[in-house]
């Protein structure tokens, strides 16, 4: 099958992630990453269009006939609000508290590579039917980018659509593959508590603020884990708690921030509701009043049976079937679900490990890194796609 690497756009592209990785941005303020994107698509000859925010882009390697679908590759672009914490490697984050520690960098250098090489076999006539390649900003930010790229018009013309999540689990070379939900829902919460505040001394006359707040921290999740089948994998995390400003004080005020994660689309639905429910019992028994702002996140990516067929055979005839695993469903949240929702499609995770790596790096962490050979594998997995998915239809 054509739609190898040559050893000259390999290492145009390790560059090409290195240059994104030392300049990350974060989500909707992508336009660095989104210009960089576009003069290369546009030195190949072909015509990116920027998605209205102005960051974020679209472009169609063959001309579309209006009437077959095309598969659509994704990319999300932005970067996390972390710093870069890695040590000896030249291309570490050259920006404070930015880091493309979710591997996006690696997401868009295959994405970019596959359009590149389609482009070349398309004017060469062997590609069956034009691709779509999408670049989507803000993928970090809820309740995401995708849904306002759904809303510019990305899928008009597509049928199909797939994507890559780096795994740093997972050994360079291989994908993982699941059918069905591969990813959590994941919403935010905010909860404010308030009370009159007082004296340390004499709690009983007030509204004791902070074992009021320490109480929804542990009783909450506590609560909603009886409440639910346990089987819908419903969780709430807390990432932040602030309460009080001096020893002797009973304080007014207590904010608590966290996530809703949810493995079960139909529990995910109730949610909101169970939640809100649980707050105010919980507040109610210590007298705090609440505030609840719960803020809508994604669904669950639930791959469809074909489209991971799709994946399964692209990856087959590239490097064999010992290059794919099983992979178990993940409490992560993506908003790769909301296309999902509009056309049939697949997430493969993509192995980033350097096998015999013991180092036990993670997503979101500032010493996240990757095995750059991941790259050309995620090209051949795009490309073997775009060719299979064009001769099936």
């Amino acid at each position: 099958m054509p739609g190898i690497l040559s050893d000259e756009l390999r290492a145009e592209l390790i560059a090409f992630r290195r240059d994104l990785h030392m300049h990350p941005e974060l989500g909707n303020q992508e336009f660095r990453t989104t210009a960089a994107i576009k003069a290369r698509l546009e030195k190949a000859g072909l015509a990116p269009e920027v998605l209205p925010g102005g960051t974020g882009l679209i472009c169609d390697v063959g001309e579309w006939d209006g009437v077959t679908p095309m598969l659509a590759l994704r990319a999300d672009i932005d970067a996390l609000p972390i710093p870069d914490t890695k040590a000896g490697v030249s291309y570490r984050s050259t920006v404070p508290d930015r880091a493309h520690a979710c591997g996006h960098d690696v997401h868009t250098a295959c994405v970019l590579g596959a359009g590149l090489v389609l482009s070349e076999l398309e004017r060469q006539g062997r590609l069956p039917h034009a691709v779509r390649l999408l670049f989507q900003p803000a993928e970090e930010v809820l309740p995401g980018g995708a849904a306002d790229a759904i809303d510019a018009g990305v899928l008009k013309g597509v049928g199909r659509i797939i994507g890559v999540h780096c795994d740093p689990k997972v050994d360079v070379g291989k994908v993982g593959l699941r059918i069905g939900a591969i990813t959590s829902a994941c919403d935010r919460l905010e909860i404010s508590l308030d009370g009159p505040g007082g004296h340390t001394a004499r709690p009983h006359l007030t509204t004791d603020l902070v074992t009021a707040a320490a109480r929804v921290a542990l009783d909450v999740p506590a609560l909603l884990a009886r409440r639910v089948d346990a089987r819908s994998g419903l969780a709430v995390t807390w990432g932040r708690l602030v309460t009080g400003h001096a020893p002797n004080v009973v304080p007014q005020h207590a904010e608590l921030s966290g996530t809703v994660r949810c493995l079960d689309l139909e529990t995910w639905r109730q949610a909101p509701d169970m939640v809100h429910a649980a707050v105010d019992e919980v507040a109610g028994m210590h007298r705090a009043k609440t505030v609840i702002d719960y803020v809508r996140g994604v669904p669950p990516v639930v791959n469809d049976a074909e489209s991971i067929g799709l994946l399964d055979a692209a990856m087959t005839l590239r490097r064999g079937s010992y290059a794919i695993e099983d992979t178990e469903q993940s409490l992560g949240g993506e908003d790769f679900s909301w296309y999902l929702e509009h056309v049939p499609g697949a997430m493969a995770r993509l192995g980033v490990r350097t096998p015999g790596d013991t180092r036990g790096l993670d997503l979101h962490r500032g010493n996240f890194d990757v095995d750059e050979e991941a790259i050309t594998v995620g090209v051949e997995l795009f490309t073997a796609s775009a060719l299979l998915d064009g001769n099936r239809s």
